[in-house]
């Protein structure tokens, strides 16, 4: 086993102590010669902390094959030291992977005594919000606008480890513990992604409540209520996503969810049909306790279609039922409504429920 250490620049990009004391951090990449912990190898686990003042990389580098035991030992070894590890879909591949190299060798470690954080994993529910192209690392540096050089991948450097055991050539070397180590030095630059579950995540206050006009695809004018909000978090890139009903944009600290309302006429469905006729020339049900007294000729016992009633107003829309009543169009509607009312977002934990509901459903659409 070859062990490399040295100093290195690490800038902060992120507010470290969201994560914890930064001596208790411990990020961490590996390189293999495939994906499967079973039919594979480890040759290189590379680590970036804080000691001593300054951010340190260490690398073990499986330079035999019969070393990869050796690596292993020494990297869960050094890992007790930490509260914390810091990866990039470690929890889907790397630590997985490195369990399975453990059992291989018969080595009883594991992570049970540290925390675990997967960067990759922490912003996947927001991939489709934030519009991110992909959940690869480098669609998440385009993103932030971050532009870094990878000349090769890991599925390339196997070869390139191949090679080495057999030439044991320099330049070979270098390229797997260069590779490894951009790697790691790119860490940070991807940290200011958790600054969005940070914004999305946490409570917003309502600065502003208005309606506001707008014409439809045939020029007339319907209303949207806008919400204007912040939080004490703040994203490093806006970012905004739509559908046909509801908008949301963020900047800095703010958020401006903007949601179409429905202005007119709904029908509320009540559930239980059998117990109801419809009134035909009224058109609306009644229960069977009242409808007793309506003459025969106008009365129909109600199906699952028409039983209901009829309402008018400014309505906002729901994509799951969370308050009722709960109106609809049809009966088969997805998507229902509850009656607009200027104070309904002025209470806290209701604000937060709708602003929550929107998110989810803005991720999925």
């Amino acid at each position: 086993m070859i062990t490399l250490q040295k100093h290195i620049p690490f800038e902060e990009t992120y507010p470290l102590d969201r994560l914890g004391c930064r001596e208790d951090l411990l990020f961490f990449d590996i390189e293999t010669t495939g994906f499967s912990g079973e039919y594979s190898t480890l040759y290189l686990i590379g680590c970036v902390y804080y000691k001593d003042g300054i951010w340190n990389l260490s690398q073990w580098f499986a330079n035999t094959l019969d070393s990869e035991k050796t690596v292993l030992i020494t990297f869960f070894e050094f890992l007790k030291e930490y509260k914390k590890v810091i990866h990039f879909n470690g929890d889907g591949f790397d630590i997985p992977y490195l369990l399975k190299r453990c059992h291989a060798y018969g080595l009883d470690y594991d992570f049970s005594d540290v925390e675990s954080l997967d960067i990759y994993r922490k912003i996947r529910p927001y991939r489709n919000l934030l519009s991110l192209l992909s959940m690869k690392q480098k669609a998440i540096e385009a993103f932030l606008g971050v532009e870094r050089k990878d000349l090769y991948s890991g599925g390339q450097l196997i070869e390139v480890y191949k090679d080495y055991l057999i030439s044991r050539e320099q330049f070979l070397f270098d390229l797997l513990i260069l590779h490894n180590e951009d790697d790691l030095k790119g860490m940070p630059l991807i940290l200011p992604i958790l600054n969005y579950p940070d914004f999305l995540e946490n409570p917003f206050t309502l600065t502003d409540q208005s309606l506001i006009s707008c014409p439809d695809l045939l020029g007339r004018e319907h209303h949207q209520l806008q919400l204007t909000l912040e939080n004490d978090f703040t994203v490093p890139v806006g970012f905004s996503k739509s559908n046909s009903m509801v908008m949301a944009k963020a900047e800095g600290r703010e958020l401006i969810l903007t949601i179409d309302l429905y202005e007119g006429e709904l029908k509320y469905f009540y559930p239980d049909y059998k117990n109801y006729y419809y009134l035909i020339y009224e058109d609306r049900a009644i229960h069977k306790s009242v409808a007793e007294y309506v003459d025969k000729e106008a009365r129909i016992k109600a199906s699952a279609k028409n039983c209901y009633v009829r309402q008018t107003g400014c309505y906002v829309p729901q994509f799951s039922t969370l308050w009722t009543p709960a109106l609809q169009n049809q009966r088969k509607d997805k998507i229902t409504y509850f009656a607009y009312e200027p104070e309904f977002f002025q209470n806290p934990d209701t604000l937060q429920h709708y602003i929550r509901h929107l998110f989810d459903h803005l991720s999925t659409a």
